[in-house]
C-alpha cells in the first residue's frame, strides 16, 4: 500500500500545529523537509505529522523551538505507535457491542476513538472503514437490519459531533446535498468535515435534497462550487433523471462535483452534464482551491 501523504492544511490540523508555524519552522530550522508534488505543494507522511506533535508538545512545555529542532535526530528514530491495531480492535469492540444490541456500549467505543484520535484520522482511519465492514457484514448475514442502524446511528451522531467542532472555512464556499432521492448522508457528512478542515466554507443540506429547493439555495448564496452525492445504484437511466434535473435546477455555469458509489457507476452520464466525479485525494485540494 502507497504511503499515505497530507497536503499541509491537513497536516497542520492533525498535528495541531499552525500552518503558518510549521512553514516558519521549516525555513529557520530546518525541521522536517516535505516532498513535493508534481504541482510544488508540500506533502507529509504520518511520521512527519508524529515529529509535528512532538514538536509541539516539547514547545508548549517551555522549550525553544531552536532547542527542539536539535532532537529531531532522535525523534525520527523512535518507532511510530502500531495505531493500525488499535484501529481494528476498536472495531471489532464496535461489532462485539452490536452482537449483543449494546448501543451504549458502541457509544463508549467511539468515545474512545474520537479522545484518541484528530478528528480526520478519526474518520479515516475508524469510521470509514468500520461503516464498509458494517455493510459489508450485513450483506453477508452476519449482522441483522437492527445492529446494522445501531451502529449506523453512533457512528453519524460522531460526525456530526466532529462537525460542529470544525473550523468554519472563510477561504471558498460549498453548498452539498444529497441527490433528490438519496437518503445515504454518511460519505457527505465526510466529506463536509475534510472540506472544512481544509478551510471551506461549508453549507450542508444533507439528504433527499429536492433539486427545485436546491437550485434556489445555490442561487441565493452562489457558493464557489456544489457538490452532490449518490450512493444507490438505481440504473442508468434514473441516474440521469435525477442528475438532469438537478442541473436543470442549478444556475448555469456554477461548477458541480458528484461523489459516491453510483457516481463512480455512471461516470459517461456525468461527462455528458458536464459534471466533475470525485475520484482521489488530489480532488480534495482542487475542491478547496490549491
Amino acid at each position: 500500500m502507497a504511503e499515505r501523504t497530507y497536503r499541509i492544511h491537513i497536516a497542520a490540523e492533525l498535528a495541531g500545529v499552525r500552518v503558518e508555524l510549521i512553514r516558519a519552522w521549516e525555513r529557520r530550522y530546518g525541521v522536517l523537509t516535505p516532498r513535493r508534488t508534481p504541482g510544488g505543494y508540500r506533502v507529509y507522511t504520518d511520521r512527519d505529522v508524529a515529529v509535528l506533535k512532538q514538536l509541539k508538545q516539547l514547545t508548549d512545555e517551555g522549550m525553544a523551538i531552536s532547542e527542539a529542532a536539535k532532537l529531531l535526530p532522535e525523534l525520527l528514530a523512535q518507532p511510530e505507535a502500531p495505531r493500525a491495531a488499535n484501529s481494528e480492535a476498536w472495531r471489532e469492540s464496535v461489532f462485539a457491542a452490536a452482537q449483543a444490541y449494546d448501543q451504549p456500549g458502541v457509544s463508549g467505543v467511539l468515545d474512545t476513538v474520537m479522545a484518541a484520535l484528530p478528528p480526520l484520522k478519526a474518520y479515516d482511519e475508524v469510521l470509514t472503514p468500520l461503516l464498509c465492514e458494517v455493510g459489508e457484514r450485513w450483506a453477508a448475514g452476519t449482522l441483522t437490519v437492527s445492529q446494522e442502524h445501531l451502529v449506523s446511528q453512533v457512528v453519524r451522531e460522531r460526525l456530526v459531533s466532529l462537525l460542529h467542532a470544525a473550523p468554519q472555512g472563510r477561504r471558498r464556499h460549498a453548498v452539498l446535498a444529497c441527490f433528490p432521492d438519496e437518503e445515504h448522508e454518511m460519505g457527505l457528512l465526510g466529506a463536509a468535515l475534510r472540506l472544512r478542515h481544509l478551510g471551506v466554507r461549508v453549507t450542508l443540506l444533507g439528504q433527499r435534497v429536492p433539486a427545485t429547493d436546491l437550485g434556489r439555495t445555490v442561487a441565493a448564496l452562489r457558493p464557489d462550487f456544489v457538490g452532490l452525492s449518490t450512493v444507490m445504484n438505481r440504473g442508468e437511466a434514473d441516474f440521469e433523471a435525477a442528475l438532469s434535473q438537478v442541473m436543470q435546477a442549478l444556475p448555469a455555469k456554477v461548477p458541480v462535483w458528484v461523489g459516491g458509489a453510483a457516481a463512480r457507476s455512471h461516470r459517461a452520464v456525468c461527462e455528458r452534464w458536464a459534471v466533475q466525479v470525485f475520484q482521489d485525494e488530489a480532488d480534495w485540494d482542487h475542491l478547496a482551491g490549491e
